[in-house]
């Protein structure tokens, strides 16, 4: 990673736990390798992403409904789609010092080493010496399964191991027969699901990137039987269209988005086409999104395991066939470091993150000029309640207004409303634009409307 990308991703994992958004997990305790808590604003940000996610693909369409599964399933579950036996990275272990790693990534940093121009960045560093002296000395690659293992009872035997799940998407094919008859939805219709999904990754990292417990906002779009190879294209193009607008509601810059067509030797066991939305994260390019055609390997499958129907029947021909599947899956906490990324700026004397306000954890900040003077006060409290009751608002009392501003700034709050002393008479605010800098003058009584324009 070059010197100065590295250090904008030092500066935003350092801006998330100054200001709350992101902390090291059990920090007091030392830690755990990739592990991470989202702080008070962290969790308003990643809120506010699902619920605009929620709002653009369940409320706003009529033909997609929701669905919250359990994180444990039934092991067979996992047997008929194929985790249990092609869930596999390969690994090597290091003869010397016992490291282990993805043998990928170490054949690619062998490769990179070759060619002496090339310089290691401290993760490849990693991935080639054992210490400051010495190159790793690898095993063989070896498969190492990455889904997490659990038992079901006081018994810990085989009869009851169970597994952390480690995609959102099974559970929509399994209790796909519930939703038809309960929705009385028919083909084309997606179920969406937003929740956690666990990998045992062997070498997680890159901040919250690449994590071994992370969260899925994952949709399976049930489509009709293609009468030809390239019927079900036009419902794939439309959902590369909406993953597209939702990036840019998201507030994640378009600009910085490539759509890669994945090789057909790279595909995934299940898929006939997939695209991968990747985003220049300062660590480098890599795989934000995904969208797959999935044809309908899914419930073929599960029917074939488990023994019951899973077919569609349709009402006005009597055909009955497995519905094709087209899955964007998005993955929540990589949604959170893309829009960081994107609104992260360094503007003069300033650092400042222009988040869309949709997702932006406070919407606007409320400040008295002077917290020793009771009349500010207590007029910029009731202005405070009042937008609170609409807006998630912030109150800021401490120190200098000029600090105040630029406290909210880092923070991506998008306005500020300062009570002064001329507010006791013409019953006005000043009203501040995060991105702008700008100042307006609004009186109290409009301000609710003047934000909502502005907000919703």
């Amino acid at each position: 990673m070059p010197k100065e990308q590295e250090k904008t991703m030092e500066k935003i994992v350092s801006l998330a736990k100054q200001r709350g958004f992101i902390y090291p997990g059990s920090e007091i305790y030392g830690g755990l390798a990739n592990s991470w808590d989202y702080g008070p604003l962290g969790v308003e940000l990643k809120n506010n992403i699902k619920n605009l996610w929620w709002q653009r693909f369940v409320r706003r369409r009529d033909d997609i409904v929701g669905l919250d599964a359990a994180l444990i399933m039934n092991p067979k579950v996992w047997e008929a789609s194929g985790h249990v036996s092609e869930f596999n990275d390969p690994m090597v272990e290091c003869k010397k010092c016992h490291a282990r790693h993805r043998a990928d990534h170490a054949q690619a940093v062998r490769v990179k080493q070759a060619d002496s121009s090339n310089k290691l960045s401290d993760e490849e560093k990693e991935l080639w010496f054992c210490d400051s002296k010495e190159t790793h000395d690898y095993t063989t690659p070896k498969d190492f399964n990455m889904m997490f293992r659990t038992h079901l009872g006081p018994v810990e035997d085989n009869d009851n191991l169970v597994y952390l799940r480690p995609e959102t998407a099974q559970a929509i094919f399994v209790d796909f027969k519930n939703i038809l008859q309960t929705s009385r939805k028919a083909p084309p219709f997606g179920v969406a699901q937003i929740g956690k999904a666990f990998r045992n990754e062997i070498t997680p990292g890159n901040f919250i990137f690449r994590t071994r417990e992370f969260e899925q906002m994952e949709i399976e779009y049930f489509i009709e039987k293609p009468k030809n190879d390239k019927d079900w294209e036009k419902y794939f193009d439309e959902w590369v269209k909406e993953m597209r607008a939702w990036i840019k509601e998201a507030g994640i810059d378009s600009k910085k988005i490539h759509e890669l067509d994945v090789p057909k030797d790279e595909l995934a066991h299940y898929s006939k086409k997939t695209i991968d939305f990747e985003f220049d994260f300062p660590f480098g390019k890599d795989e934000l999104y995904g969208l797959a055609y999935r044809t309908d390997f899914d419930l073929k499958t599960h029917e074939k395991h488990s023994g019951q129907d899973t077919k569609y029947k349709d009402q006005e021909t009597g055909e009955e066939y497995w519905p094709h599947v087209i899955e964007p899956s998005m993955g929540v906490d990589r949604t959170v470091l893309a829009v960081l990324c994107s609104a992260y700026k360094e503007e003069d004397d300033r650092v400042v993150l222009k988040l869309d306000p949709k997702v932006a954890p406070y919407k606007v900040a409320v400040f008295p000029l002077l917290k020793n003077k009771p009349e500010l006060v207590k007029l910029a409290r009731s202005v405070y309640d009042d937008l609170r009751q609409k807006f998630m608002a912030a109150w800021d009392e401490r120190g200098n207004v000029g600090k105040r501003y630029y406290s909210q700034d880092q923070i991506g709050t998008p306005y500020c409303v300062t009570v002064d002393f001329d507010s006791l008479d013409d019953k006005a605010v000043t009203v501040r634009d995060r991105d702008t800098t700008k100042q307006e003058r609004v009186k109290i009584g409009e301000l609710e409307s003047y934000l909502s324009d502005k907000l919703i």
